[in-house]
């Protein structure tokens, strides 16, 4: 089952989150013009936002996808897929 989920930039408001990449990494994207990406890191201590291109965004999530299909983890699998076939 996939959970949405959203964070608050300071600057560019709401975020929507397209996918998890590792235990501490996320990819966000602006939620209504889906134009800019960013790669969040978390910490205990604070969250870091990152810019990053559309390049960037599509292959950290094809890496991602590689890792689950690897893995065998079919679900998170599929719901990344189709995420990923929508955005991009």
């Amino acid at each position: 089952m996939s959970i949405e989920s959203y964070l608050n930039h300071p600057t560019f408001g709401l975020l929507y989150r397209l996918c998890s990449l590792d235990g501490n990494q996320e990819i966000f994207t602006t939620l209504y013009a889906q134009r800019l990406f960013f790669l969040v890191t978390t910490t205990p201590e604070k969250i870091n936002f990152e810019i990053i291109t559309r390049t960037q965004t599509r292959m950290a999530i094809d890496s991602r996808l590689r890792s689950l299909r690897r893995e065998g983890i079919s679900q998170e699998y599929q719901e990344i897929l189709a995420m990923y076939k929508k955005s991009f």
